[in-house]
């Protein structure tokens, strides 16, 4: 052969079997060379790294590489080979991390794909291998913003993988956690970019939370953690449960003002779907962890959803509606001061509203008032407790909030108790008289919780007009619990500086523990202008026949507190010309005091002139006391003291009574005003209690006539025979077409003009007559 073609055929021979490699572009002679024979082997490291500095000095070739990639894995996930599947993740997930040049966005659409065609797969580990390179990924900041990816496949799948049912338990939970883990990245690389679609969009919203609280459910606890979690363990990072609260609580701190209602309805769904109010634990936890975990200007979002919620509740059991009272007690618990904001009204009235639909639920039975088959049955000891939780949440909200703002909020559910001659409109709701007593009983209680704990160094404010008056009418009811309410109120309200537990045992009160300072020009104002009646309310209290053990108690330590807390000597004056005049009336028999009464009246002067004399410090006057304290009982425990009943009371007299005489000569010889104190004390009403009493009176004489008068109509109807009923039916008729045949026609224009600028008065139209009852039906 010629040498010439010899070395052509040689050099033939070797291109074909050569040239496919030396042709191939260089960018997949790199990518090829990154994989080993053996996949065992692992990722070639040398060849990596020239692949990786090949794309760092040719970006234009990275979305090549990428591509690439893609159509190895895709080809390696086909064909099972799953070794050389984790070496092109592990290849891509370094190019992710060295290389930020402008052409990442196609690079990115390729990895991407991938990821998606991992997760696709019915493999749990390509599927966990998918979302381990995403969530590397996600913590990736890109330098060029991109304006058309999405991720909305990546959403739903790891929400899917979230609620995964696979049979085995181990690979279940590791698939759970993958899909949470998942989530969590799409939230990291989505939340801060105006330019990819908002994951806070209901679509998303819907997804990712139910996801989140149905892990943090499946391994449910009794407390969530506080504000910040502490480090947790090796072990415990493992837990779903543990990575669910820190994903959830990192979503809820990224959410803005805005986003808060998108982020907080999905839970409210979740737990309406699943019936997980009426456990509490669970619901309370959620929103434990989203109130420590969002901004705390935006607490006040969160209350005002629950509180909508719990309006559109308002048919639900009381079961469903306690829980969402509970986890509103929580809520207010935890919301910082003040950050109920603009709401603070709202929120008060809302619960006022649920406390009186469950009065009215309670008393009725019926969501709707009817009784007809099918309607849900009410249960009252659950609307008891849903009433009693309300209280609570009432009294929880208060605490929250400044003192300016508590006032307020005591005005406004003192407007809302039914007071008869104040509030006369009121009165009347669907569950008649008894249901007006109950709710006068729960907001009651509901002021009780609001104004404990209450400070302020101003009784003119504490106690305005506007809501003493009112609350002291109560004082006058025959309801005892009404009374002891409102007594438990004014404790409340005046001491302030934590004196009512020191008048826990009555015989021995060390006046060295109570906390006295000097009466203020504000306070002797308000006992200028109220202190008579407080006196006379606390005389009607002690001579009402009703009153028990609680009552004679507080009344005697509301005498302690307003010696200690709003005492000048004209005052102090008052109280003990009280006190004489309580031992008169149990001395009386014009009274008719039952015996336990006149011995509790007794026990009650007796120890408050024991208090009083030690507080005035006056020798001759505690000498006096101590000589006639005959009637104090011999028991040193509140808890007995208005218990005791002396043998007799026929003989009371002499060295066991205290003078009114000589407590005048011994406090006159100190510098009291001795003509003021020889004056007995007579209760006295002012002319406007005169006409709350007598408006209160007739007001309800004339609901009683009411509502007799329908009563008969009613019966009259059921019982009556069928032709009487139509035979009154005609009379009616007939008198009111006479009527209206004499009737002048009503004139059209009103009021017709005369001469001399006179006017005549027009007709009165027939629907603006008044007709008698005959003709009103």
């Amino acid at each position: 052969m010629h040498p010439t073609r010899e070395f052509l055929s040689i050099l033939n021979s070797s291109w074909v079997c050569g040239c496919c490699g030396a042709l191939r572009p260089r960018y997949k002679r790199l990518v090829d060379n990154i994989f080993p024979e053996d996949p065992e082997d692992g990722l070639v490291k040398a060849n990596m790294e020239k692949l990786t500095f090949y794309a760092l000095s040719a970006p234009e070739k990275l979305d090549r590489i990428g591509a690439y990639l893609s159509e190895r894995l895709s080809r390696d996930v086909a064909r099972h080979r799953y070794g050389y599947v984790c070496i092109a993740m592990e290849a891509l997930d370094q190019l992710l991390m060295a290389c930020h040049c402008q052409s990442i966005n196609l690079f990115v659409e390729s990895f991407l794909k991938m990821v998606r065609k991992l997760l696709e797969s019915d493999k749990p580990s390509l599927q966990i291998l998918g979302t381990h390179s995403f969530v590397k990924f996600a913590n990736i900041e890109e330098d060029t913003p991109s304006y058309h990816r999405s991720y909305d496949f990546f959403v739903s799948r790891f929400s899917e993988m979230c609620h995964s049912s696979y049979e085995d338990p181990d690979i279940r939970t590791k698939i759970r956690m993958a899909g949470i883990k998942g989530l969590q990245g799409v939230v990291r690389k989505t939340v801060n970019d105006e330019l990819q679609a908002n994951i806070w969009d209901p679509q998303h919203m819907d997804k990712i939370v139910p996801s989140l609280l149905f892990n943090l459910q499946s391994g449910e606890r009794t407390e969530s953690r506080s504000p910040s979690p502490l480090q947790a363990s090796e072990k415990e990072k493992e837990s779903p449960v543990e990575l669910t609260e820190r994903c959830f609580r990192e979503l809820l701190g990224r959410a803005a003002y805005g986003n808060i209602k998108n982020a907080v309805t999905p839970v409210l769904m979740h737990l309406d779907n699943h019936s997980l109010w009426e456990g509490k634990t669970f619901a309370v936890r959620c929103f434990k962890i989203i109130m420590y975990s969002i901004q705390s200007q935006h607490s006040h979002l969160v209350i005002q959803q629950l509180l909508g919620h719990l309006d559109a509740n308002s048919k639900n059991s009381a079961t469903v509606r306690a829980g969402i009272v509970e986890v509103l007690l929580e809520a207010a618990a935890i919301a910082a001061s003040g950050s109920v904001g603009p709401t603070v009204l709202e929120v008060f009235n809302t619960l006022l509203r649920q406390l009186r639909l469950s009065v009215d639920y309670e008393l009725t039975g019926s969501y709707d008032g009817s009784t007809n088959i099918g309607t849900k049955i009410i249960k009252a000891h659950e609307e008891r407790q849903l009433q009693e939780a309300v209280i609570r949440t009432i009294g929880s909200f208060a605490n929250t909030l400044p003192t300016y703002q508590r006032s307020e909020v005591m005005l406004f559910i003192m407007g809302k108790i039914p007071v008869p001659g104040v509030h006369p409109a009121l009165t009347s709701t669907s569950s008649g008289p008894e249901g007006t007593r109950m709710i006068q009983v729960m907001l009651l209680k509901s002021l009780v919780q609001v104004t404990a704990g209450y400070q302020t160094t101003n009784m003119l404010t504490a106690l305005p007009s506007s809501f003493l008056e009112p609350l002291l009418s109560f004082s006058l009811t025959e309801d005892p619990e009404l009374r002891l309410l409102v007594l438990q109120i004014l404790l409340s309200l005046i001491d302030r500086h934590e004196n009512t537990p020191k008048f826990s045992n009555i015989r021995y009160i060390s006046v060295l523990k109570l906390k006295v300072d000097k009466c203020s020009r504000q306070d002797n104002l308000f006992m200028k202008k109220h202190g008579q009646q407080l006196y006379r309310h606390i005389y009607l209290g002690c001579k009402d026949q009703s009153s028990g053990r609680q009552h004679y108690e507080t009344l005697f330590t509301l005498l302690g507190l307003l010696s200690v807390e709003l005492a000048v000597e004209e005052v102090v004056v008052d109280l003990i010309r009280l006190a004489l005049a309580l031992q008169d009336l149990a001395l009386s028999t014009d009274e008719a005091l039952p015996v336990y009464n006149r011995c509790a009246v007794h026990a009650l002067a007796a120890a408050y002139l024991n208090l009083i004399c030690q507080l005035t410090t006056v020798p001759a006057f505690c000498q006096h006391i101590h000589e006639n304290s005959m009637l104090l009982p011999p028991k040193l425990y509140k808890q007995y003291f208005f218990l005791w009943l002396p043998s007799s009371l026929e003989k009371v007299e002499g060295d066991v009574l205290f003078l009114q005489s000589k407590i005048t000569e011994v406090l006159g010889g100190s510098g009291y005003n001795t003509e003021r104190l020889a004056t007995p004390y007579v209760p006295q009403f002012t002319g406007e209690e005169l006409k709350q009493t007598i408006s209160c009176v007739v007001i309800v004489g004339m609901e009683e006539q009411e509502r007799e008068r329908r009563r008969q109509v009613v019966e009259k109807f059921q019982k009556a025979p069928f032709e009487e009923i139509a035979a009154h039916c005609g009379a009616r008729v007939h008198y009111c077409i006479s009527l209206l045949a004499v009737l002048p026609p009503p004139s059209p224009s009103g009021t017709i003009s005369s001469g001399y600028g006179q006017t005549q008065s027009r007709s009165v139209p027939i629907y603006e007559m008044k007709f008698p009852d005959l003709c009103v039906y």
